[in-house]
This record gives structure tokens, sequence and C-alpha cells, in this order.
């Protein structure tokens, strides 16, 4: 066993059942110094404690040892970047010691934050529409994206189920959807139709569980058509498990719920299509190449790189990703985290950013290498997906798509062979939007800053007019 270091795990967990660390050294066997000691990570947790701390406080041992540090770390580097805190900011070190010494405070600092965040968005989203008590509840994006990121992205009931369908329906991936449909037939008695665009009422699928139907628009590809049947059997199969995994999110906002069933479903039936261990492999081996495991898997662009971001398996970990789709207008579209990354919840991302130029290149890959205004590097790729809806009258169906890593897992990329890393001067210097951007001089401006106030020189005119 690694060493594994809980000091703020156990302390807040002895703080919840008010005991004294001798009280707890008692109840677990061992001195108060050793509970001491592991509060201050001076010794790492041995099994015999592991298994008696999940005996004493019925606690799973996961609970107990996953370090979810690194996202709080993240997220209070991005929360301290706000211009609210311009004038004085923490360092590192101080960020780490207001983790490992006081999490209760950290974990309420962030959710002031987010609200604070969450308001200022609402207000610039809808003007003054909403009742004050709105303006502060997070859109159900935001709480699945923060649900889906606490839990690294990653969710093994799901792959584990996703891997014994497998096992049950072995096949090749182009006989996939095939295996499915027989599967549907065969165990529940639901059979699979594929209907004209005019007879879907612009749907793509609907499944009638009362006639035991399933219907396929003609506008789905052969790829995205086998994904629905995976999305519509984890409903039929697994729905007690989607109840289950989203048990606590049901208590914080109920609304997001279903949402949060739907992309569930979407993240097993991405495991059924690309099951964890055979992608994984070929992934490394590839240099994480999107088109050739999308040919091998037979799957689309968009699919491939969504479930890169779910290689996060505690002993099989991949290169962590974060995904965003936009379309035309900036809008986010979908997005997913397994990185610091702070990505923009309703659009308006840096224009510097070359998600943006993707679109006039549809097809195209385009590598970046940016930097966020806290510092943080980044290696980006872009390129411009369809959506599958026919209309005669949105006849242009393309969004884009980007999926960044932490500059060091860089070299790791196929993308990156061609290049070496460029010197700090040459990343893009981007930021999350324009209100929340502190850059100066930036050619891309397009607002003023909300909690800052760009000076203004009158005898000199600079790229844009709120830089001169």
């Amino acid at each position: 066993m690694q060493k594994t270091f809980i000091g703020s795990q156990l302390r807040q967990l002895r703080r919840d059942h008010g005991q004294t660390q001798v009280e707890m050294g008692r109840r677990l066997g061992v001195s108060a110094a050793y509970i001491n000691l592991l509060e201050k990570n001076q010794r790492s947790l041995s099994v015999p404690v592991l298994m008696a701390l999940a005996d004493q406080y019925n606690v799973h041992w996961r609970d107990v040892v996953l370090d979810k540090s690194a996202n709080i770390l993240a997220d209070l580097r991005n929360a301290i970047q706000d211009p609210l805190f311009a004038d004085s900011q923490p360092d590192i070190q101080e960020l780490r010691a207001a983790i490992d010494h006081s999490p209760s405070l950290v974990q309420n600092f962030l959710k002031l934050h987010q609200s604070h965040r969450t308001a200022m968005d609402n207000i610039m989203k809808i003007g003054g529409e909403r009742m004050p008590k709105e303006l502060l509840t997070s859109s159900p994006e935001t709480v699945i994206h923060d649900f889906f990121r606490d839990n690294f992205n990653y969710f093994d009931v799901l792959e584990k189920a996703a891997e014994a369908l497998s096992a049950e329906e072995p096949c090749q991936p182009y006989e996939m959807q095939a295996a499915l449909k027989q599967r549907l037939y065969s165990r529940h008695g639901i059979v699979v139709e594929t209907l004209p665009v005019e007879e879907m009422s612009e749907a793509l699928r609907i499944f009638d569980s009362d006639r035991r139907l399933i219907q396929l628009s003609e506008a789905l590809d052969f790829q995205n058509r086998t994904f629905q049947l995976a999305h519509v059997i984890c409903f039929v199969e697994l729905s007690d498990v989607l109840t289950d995994i989203t048990s606590d999110l049901s208590v914080i906002a109920e609304r997001a719920v279903s949402r949060c069933h739907v992309e569930l479903a979407n993240y097993f039936a991405a495991a059924v299509l690309m099951p964890y261990d055979a992608f994984h492999a070929m992934a490394e081996q590839s240099g994480y190449d999107i088109d050739r495991l999308a040919s091998a898997f037979a799957v689309s662009f968009e699919q491939v790189c969504q479930r890169l971001t779910t290689l996060q398996r505690e002993t099989k970990r991949g290169v962590p990703f974060f995904f965003l789709r936009v379309d035309k207008a900036g809008n986010v579209t979908k997005r997913f985290n397994a990185t610091s990354f702070n990505i923009a919840e309703y659009g308006g991302s840096c224009p510097v950013w070359n998600l943006h130029t993707a679109f006039r290149t549809p097809g195209v890959i385009l590598p970046q290498f940016v930097e966020l205004p806290d510092g943080e590097k980044f290696f980006t790729l872009a390129r411009t997906t369809e959506r599958p809806v026919y209309s005669m009258q949105t006849q242009d169906r393309r969004l884009a798509i980007s999926l960044g890593c932490e500059v060091q897992h860089a070299a790791k990329l196929i993308y990156t062979s061609s290049f070496q890393k460029p010197a700090d001067e040459n990343f893009s210097k981007i930021g999350i939007n324009c209100y929340l951007c502190l850059r100066h001089n930036c050619s891309q401006r397009a607002h003023d800053p909300l909690f800052t106030e760009l000076t203004t020189d009158t005898s000199r005119r600079g790229e844009t007019r709120y830089e001169s």
C-alpha cells in the first residue's frame, strides 16, 4: 500500500463526532499521540487503522482516503483571482495550509464565492427579471458540472456495469448496434425502429416504455444511433443505480437530478462503446490520437473526446482532460472537467482562444498552448463537430469542441510531437470571459471588467476603446 495521508479528513471526522484525540484514539485502539501525528500528516495511514475507521465510524474506506485537495486547491486558486481579492492574495503555501487545517472554512468560503459568482452571472445573463432568491440558485448545468468534477469525472459502478454488459454481449465495435438491439428485444421486449426526420417531430430519439418501442431519427448517424441504444439500456437496466449515485444530489438540487441522470446514462453509453481497459490502452499507445480511437471503437470524434475526460480510475489513470463544446454564438452547450481549468458556464469565453477560430476551418484540429490569468498553462485542441439535426432553416449545424490538459501532460499527446513546448511569452494569454478578466492591453477586450476600472488615457488610442 502506497503512503496515504488523511490529516484533514481525519480531523474533520473527529470533529463531526465531537471527540478529542484521546477519545478517537481509544475508539481506534491507538494512542492520542498517533492520532495527532496522523492529523498533521506526519504519519501515513495503516491498513489496520483504516479498517478500524470504517468499522467504528461506519464510513467507506474510499471516503477516508480519497483526496480531493487537488480539486479544492484549484477551486481556491480560481476563486482568489476574483478582482475582489486583488489587494491581498495568499500564496500557494497559505492555500494548502488552509485546506489542511480549516477544511470546513475553506468549503464555506468556496460556497459563498460560488453564490457570489452565480449571482453576477445571472445578473449579466438575464438582467433583473428574476427574484433575488433565484439569483443565488446555481443552474442545473453548474450543479451537474460540479457533481461530476467532485467525483473526478469517474463512476466505478457504471464502468463495472458497462464491462458486465460487454462480457454478456461480446462483439466487434461495428457489431455493437445489432447486439444492443437484440439485447433490448430479447431481455426487455423493446423494439427499435428508425423513422424519417419528418415523422420524429424534431426529436432524435423517443423511448415509449408503455409500447416497448424506441424510435430513432434518420438524422442520427450510425455512431449516434448505437450510442442512443446504450443510453436507453442504462435507464432500463440501471435506474436504481442512477438513483443511488444521485441520492445526495437530490437533496441539494432536486431540479438537476433528471438532467444528471441523462448525463450519467451518457457516461454509461460511452463506457459500453469504449470499454475502459481497451480504450485506455489504445489511448496510451496511440498518443491519444482521437481519430485513431474513433475509428477503432466505431464512435464519433466528440464521443472520444468526452470519454477521454473519464479515464480517472485510481489504478489506471489517463491524461486528465477538460472538454468544452460551444455554438457559433459562444454559448457553452456541454462541459466536463478533470483538470483545474476554470470553464465558463454561460459562454462569452475568450476570443483569444482558438476554440472560436475552429469555425473558420471545419474539421481541422487546431492545437494551442494557453495561459490563464493565474499563470496556469494548458495545451488545448479545438475542432468543429456537427449537430445531428436536419433542418432546411438551419443548414449550418456546426459546433466547436475543445479538449485540453495541463501543459506537463502535453508530451504524451501525438499532437505535440511536431513542435517543442513554447517559451512562456509564446503562450496565448486567455481568460474566462471579459467581465472576469483583469488582463490589461488585450486586443480582444469587449467589456470592462466588473470589479475593477481600466484607466483611460485621453492622449492615446489603444487597440480597443477599453484599452486607451
